[in-house]
């Protein structure tokens, strides 16, 4: 667990225009200063960074944050690895509160070796880029596939020359056992005999054209090798090693990062040459498994980046047989807002020789008419049925089942069940009853509770499964519950709250050109690859809405990201940052009235007690909820997680599970706020609460609304000229802003 202190002093010492401007040309704009964001395309600048404020706001696509929240945004980091970043970069080191003296010690032996393996493969990838360029017969394997030297210096192409030692010009030491741990160089057991000899130690990688792998930080991590003429293996990947693990990372997410902004879909591909090829002609989005099946992590790192994603598999049985694996890999994570599609080419060609022989427009006329993952799912269960016989019919409801209770329980998995109904021939009340035993069954051989998660990337085969914590409370229909607090039992239960305590808180590496000029190089193809298309992008896979503005920068949709806010990928709300907390000796005095609990307080209470009012209320009112300082914004968004994930729950369900949350073996990220909160609340008695509504909860919050549109338009004021977005924002903003005061004037009590 990394302790809140550290955060907020690591804030404290971080200057935001500092950060941004390492990646953004900024340009001094009042007290402000204002660049062309990042995060969308645009030609004038609407991207806005505060240095009072220590945040900064994009008026164009409305994404803002802190300086955490830029790397998380910019990088698509997750919010520990954003706090590492940040802070190596002002020299502090992060703090392990829940390791031992030994655990820290070994952590810092893997950074320390991890960093060392990705020094040793940056310098072999400098040395085969510059072998590249000597070597003209690999420069016309590529002139002949259609990439210009402009595409091969973005990926960092090279050539790793025929010979058995060309390494052990770039290292002095060639036995350097770091070499063999790093996957350049292979030690035999046994050395060969005759023909077949070979040294001890010799180069992995001979004759064969190079494509480094890099991490989202762009660390090279590995190395995939094509061989130029005929031979085997066609294609070689490095070893798995402590920094390189084909299941996880996928080749060209680095360098597609704006790319998968701007065209808003990721585009997965079987090869290194199809990514470079795509991007070649346009289609900067493209990336590419690493010689195995598309696996969850997979699915999970590449909807930090975007919200579609479309598989591009050959039409022939191998590719059908890879789309099935991509389709079970996918299923976990396909919420109700996301989309997954599956692109079958004919059966002789791959992405790479399509494009170069249909062009770019026919290949983005495939990619429209990608099938959806609700069709594969169906076509994929109905293989070797025969639709036409009873026994067919029961054999796909028997096939179907299993991959629906993979989906996370929502609309979509009961859109498809609706059609697997009629595709089957049968009621829809029988593939419920069959889903709803399915997921019974799978409890049991588990041995886990109704209430335990199912959130994508849980372990289990429980995930997806209709998972309930408790009864669903009834909605507002007007019956008076005699079992929920009343608002006399809400002021006591708070009157133990210190008040002061919840107002409380790229370039891609070097490029090089591939010749010197005056080398003659001009490949087919055209673009950089970056793509085309406009608008706002959000790493956890929701498009981008303009949000909330608050001085303290707490609010920003960085902070959905991390913690996994947002319709459908309920992530957990362990990487909010913490500034407040519980002041326990702060008990004195009477107990306060009604009155004196904050909205926001009063908030929280009435949604612990009712959780089935939050899906009911305004999708911008829940995010300005979710975005409010520790501990009351981390309770939002754990709650946001837990009703999307698996449905209201009662007040008792709700504080067994965020005890067991807050609890869990992973720890939390400065979260000791919330973990209070959480104690507090358990100790809490059955109460009775008056009938509540939706309006309700939107009276109690409207002025934080009224309070961020003024804070959001003060800051446009104080940036001078604009872009037109920033124009049309800012009389946006005068607008809602009246209308919000209008209606916040109509509900208040007339004085007598």
């Amino acid at each position: 667990m990394i302790p809140s202190s550290f955060i907020q002093d690591l804030l404290a010492r971080t200057d935001v225009v500092d950060i941004v401007g390492r990646h953004v040309t900024l340009k001094k704009a009042g007290i402000n200063y204002k660049g062309l964001c990042p995060f969308h395309g645009e030609k004038s600048p609407s991207f806005i960074v505060s240095p009072s404020r220590q945040t900064y706001h994009c008026f164009g696509c409305g994404v803002h944050g802190n300086a955490l929240g830029f790397l998380m945004e910019h990088a698509g980091l997750n919010f520990v690895e954003a706090v590492k970043d940040l802070a190596q970069i002002q020299g502090m080191q992060v703090p392990e509160e829940r390791s031992s003296p030994q655990e820290q010690e070994r952590a810092r032996q893997v950074k320390a070796q991890q960093a060392s393996l990705t020094d040793v493969l940056g310098k072999a990838a400098a040395h085969w880029k510059q072998q590249l360029k000597a070597s003209p017969r690999a420069v016309a394997y590529l002139k002949g596939r259609g990439l210009t030297g402009e595409i091969a210096a973005r990926f960092a192409m090279g050539y790793a020359p025929d010979g058995w030692k060309g390494l052990a010009s770039v290292f002095a030491q060639y036995d350097d056992p770091s070499l063999v741990e790093a996957g350049l160089v292979i030690v035999p057991d046994e050395p060969g005999v005759g023909a077949d000899a070979h040294p001890r130690r010799y180069d992995r990688f001979r004759d064969r054209i190079m494509f480094p792998i890099r991490n989202v930080k762009g660390e090279i991590i590995g190395f995939g090798g094509r061989v130029l003429d005929k031979g085997e293996p066609k294609y070689l990947n490095s070893p798995e090693t402590p920094v390189f693990h084909k299941g996880q990372e996928l080749y060209g997410l680095y360098e597609a990062r704006t790319a998968l902004r701007n065209k808003g879909y990721a585009l997965v591909t079987e090869g290194y040459m199809d990514v470079v090829a795509l991007a070649q002609w346009g289609f900067g989005n493209a990336v590419a498994t690493l010689g195995t099946a598309c696996t969850p992590d997979h699915m999970a790192k590449l909807f930090r980046f975007t919200e579609q994603v479309v598989f591009s598999f050959d039409g022939d049985a191998a590719g059908r047989r890879a789309a099935g694996r991509a389709l079970e890999a996918a299923l976990p994570h396909a919420t109700d807002t996301r989309r997954i599609s599956f692109l079958f080419l004919p059966a002789e060609h791959d992405p790479d020789s399509y494009i170069r022989e249909q062009g770019p427009e026919a290949f983005e006329a495939c990619v429209k008419q990608a099938v959806p993952l609700s069709q594969q799912l169906l076509e994929h269960a109905a293989q070797q049925c025969d639709l036409a016989s009873a026994e067919g019919r029961v054999r796909l409801l028997a096939q179907a089942i299993p991959l629906l209770l993979q989906l996370p329980e929502g609309g979509l998995r009961s859109q498809i069940a609706m059609d697997l109904a009629d595709k089957a021939r049968c009621p829809y009340d029988e593939v419920r009853a069959r889903l709803q035993e399915a997921a019974a069954q799978g409890e049991r051989r588990a041995g886990r509770s109704g209430r335990q998660a199912g959130a994508p990337g849980s372990a289990g085969p429980a995930r997806g499964a209709p998972q309930r914590g408790g009864p669903r409370p009834p909605a507002n229909g007007g019956e008076h519950d005699p079992s929920l607090p009343s608002d006399d039992d809400f002021a006591s239960a708070m009157a133990d709250i210190d008040e002061a305590n919840w107002a409380a808180m790229s370039d891609p590496g070097e490029g090089w050109s591939v010749p010197d000029e005056g080398d003659g190089w001009s490949g087919g193809g055209s673009g950089g690859g970056s793509g085309s298309g406009s608008g706002g992008w959000h790493p956890d896979g929701r498009p981008k809405e303009r949000g909330g503005w608050r001085q303290d920068g707490q609010g920003g949709k960085y902070a959905g990201k991390f913690q996994g806010k947002g319709k459908g990928d309920r992530g957990n709300w362990r990487g909010k940052r913490d500034a407040g907390g519980w002041d326990r000796a702060a008990r004195s005095g009477p107990r306060p009235s009604l009155q004196a609990a904050q909205p926001l307080e009063r908030a929280a209470w009435m949604l612990l007690h009712r959780s089935d009012l939050w899906e009911h209320l305004p999708h911008d009112l829940q995010q300005m909820l979710c975005e409010q300082p520790m501990p009351l914004g981390a309770f939002f968004t754990w709650l946001d997680r837990v009703v999307m994930d698996e449905g209201p729950m009662s007040a008792e369900g709700l504080l067994e599970r965020l005890s067991a949350d807050a609890n869990s073996a992973e720890g939390l990220v400065g979260d000791t706020a919330l973990i209070a909160l959480g104690q507090r609340l358990g100790t809490l008695h059955e109460v009775t609460l008056t009938e509540q509504s939706v309006d309700d909860i939107v009276n109690l919050v409207q002025p934080l609304q009224l309070r961020a549109l003024n804070d959001e338009l003060e800051l446009l004021l104080q940036s001078g000229e604009l872009s037109d977005q920033a124009e049309a924002r800012k009389l946006e903003l005068i607008g809602l802003s009246t209308q919000l005061k209008l209606a916040i004037s109509r509900k208040r009590p007339l004085v007598q």
